[in-house]
């Protein structure tokens, strides 16, 4: 990992089922265009994360939170000489569906509003749910996380927009992602899908862009590293998972793999091996974010 200082542990606790966690301190590192398939909680301790979303570029410093819905293209990078430093929680959709119909008035769609938002308890709450988790406090851990995401949802959560009618560009992108999810391994060049759907490269280049907010090859990336970590998890070695979903070899996988998840797939897989790791094998000291007292709201 770039940069001499630049920690990070990417894990699961067994009892937050659906739900991924992140503490780490990154200074050089750059997140490339990506998406998540589950909500991103990140709550910033030190430095700022400065990441681009919706169009433009977001700003978050310590005691803000990023806050990032599925599905939505965004990338990320230091913002300061320092970096920045975080715990993130990645719960997925069905859980935070699940807390939003108990605990709010939001119908439809649940997601967040504003992608960054100023709540230093907030981002307490989050370092701590990180902190019962590694000490495998599970009643801690889940009340904790829920009072989290109800609270932001509270503070910043509305209905997503609903699906609009797909547009004729739109049904052409939607085709090409078939395709390309259906080859990954072994993917048709732009002009050989374009000539495939009837249509022609740069129209294709642009509905897909338009409908995925990044061109074909970056979906690809993202798409083979998301099912990466699939194989991963269920114990695939990191060399078969790089061939089986279209890398040239591991290190094709580990550059990507550390670019969008941010941590190289062994030390990915490892962690999954024992999601129930104990204080000592944190790697970011939490001990500065835990001590900080902010007022209840």
């Amino acid at each position: 990992m770039a940069g001499s200082a630049e920690q990070a542990r990417h894990w699961r606790y067994a009892e937050l089922p659906g739900v991924d966690l992140l503490r780490a301190h990154y200074i050089s590192k750059t997140f490339v265009r990506h998406t998540h398939e589950h909500f991103v909680i990140a709550a910033i301790a030190e430095g700022v994360d400065v990441f681009h979303h919706g169009g433009a570029d977001q700003h978050a410093g310590p005691g803000t939170l990023a806050l990032i819905n599925p599905d939505t293209t965004h990338t990320g990078r230091a913002g300061a000489p320092e970096g920045w430093r975080y715990a993130a929680v990645y719960p997925s959709p069905e859980l935070v569906t699940a807390i939003a119909a108990e605990t709010t008035t939001i119908r439809g769609t649940p997601g967040f509003v504003r992608p960054v938002l100023d709540d230093p308890y907030a981002v307490t709450l989050v370092h701590r749910v990180l902190r019962a988790a590694e000490e495998g406090n599970a009643l801690a851990a889940d009340t904790l996380l829920r009072v989290a995401v109800t609270r932001l949802l509270r503070l910043n959560g509305g209905p997503l927009p609903e699906r609009a009618v797909p547009t004729a560009g739109a049904r052409i992108a939607a085709r090409a992602r078939a395709v390309l999810d259906e080859r990954m391994a072994d993917p048709p060049s732009l002009e050989r899908l374009a000539t495939d759907l009837r249509v022609g490269p740069f129209a294709l280049l642009r509905a897909f862009r338009d409908a995925y907010g990044m061109p074909p090859h970056a979906w690809l990336t993202d798409a083979r590293v998301r099912a990466a970590r699939r194989l991963l998890d269920v114990g695939t070695a990191p060399a078969e998972a790089a061939v089986a979903v279209g890398f040239t070899d591991q290190p094709h996988l580990n550059r990507h793999f550390a670019r969008i998840v941010g941590v190289p797939p062994g030390a990915y897989q490892r962690e999954r091996k024992n999601v129930q790791d104990g204080a000592s094998a944190l790697l970011v000291p939490s001990g500065v974010w835990q001590n900080r007292r902010h007022p209840q709201t």
